[in-house]
């Protein structure tokens, strides 16, 4: 009998260093990684795309439910790559919009759970240990200050927002009130799990963090 496959959940606010650490343990462990984010916001840009409004929450979850979604290192929906289109400050604020609709989280996270099922899976997002997979195997709240994060986004060679020339302070500011949204959304708000392992990672390394990450998974397989 193989190893066990579990299901890891990293959850936290924007700059906290999600990606990086799930991408990186996932990889390690040969998993599956899923950023739950990019399914948001490509769901955001299709809307866009479509013409919809944003705020028509039944044409918004009828997207999430029908379209042809693929998270993987690339991120299609419909048959269009948007892997840098979702990277945005305006997908940012789209993706916030169309989150905080019920009948759109409910589509989305069916198709998390789907994801995650099996098991194998480093899952990542703000309600993955909360809402998504409340009896994840693993769950890990990673965060970072305010000004650490923004730093962090500023200068991510992945998103637009490092290409624009925008200072730290302006992309602070867009980071306070992403937060806002999240955490005061009615479903499935931003928050660390009761049972989640807080990881501040404001003077860590990044590999330190992975290092922390897959102990605290390996601890689990042998317990």
């Amino acid at each position: 009998m193989g190893e066990r496959r579990l299901i890891i959940a990293i959850d936290g606010p924007s700059g906290a260093g999600k990606g990086t650490v799930a991408r990186t343990v996932a990889g390690a462990l040969s998993y599956t990684h899923v950023d739950t984010g990019s399914m948001y916001r490509a769901v955001a840009w299709l809307a866009g795309h479509l013409g919809l409004d944003l705020q028509d929450e039944a044409a918004v979850a009828k997207l999430a439910r029908e379209a042809t979604l693929d998270v993987g290192s690339r991120v299609s929906v419909d048959g269009h790559d948007v892997t840098v289109a979702i990277r945005t400050p305006e997908m940012d604020r789209a993706a916030a919009v169309v989150a905080r609709h019920p009948q759109v989280r409910a589509a989305l996270v069916e198709r998390q759970r789907a994801y995650g099922r099996q098991g194998g899976v480093v899952m990542e997002g703000r309600d993955i240990g909360s809402a998504v997979f409340p009896n994840a195997d693993v769950k890990i709240y990673l965060d970072a200050s305010p000004e650490e994060r923004a730093r962090r986004r500023a200068n991510d060679s992945a998103h637009a927002t490092s290409r624009d020339g925008r200072a730290v302070a302006t992309v602070a500011g867009e980071l306070a009130a992403r937060d806002t949204l999240d955490r005061t959304r009615v479903v499935s708000p931003l928050t660390k799990a009761a049972d989640a392992i807080y990881v501040d990672t404001t003077d860590i390394p990044v590999d330190a963090v992975v290092a922390r990450v897959l102990a605290i998974v390996r601890q689990t397989l042998d317990g």
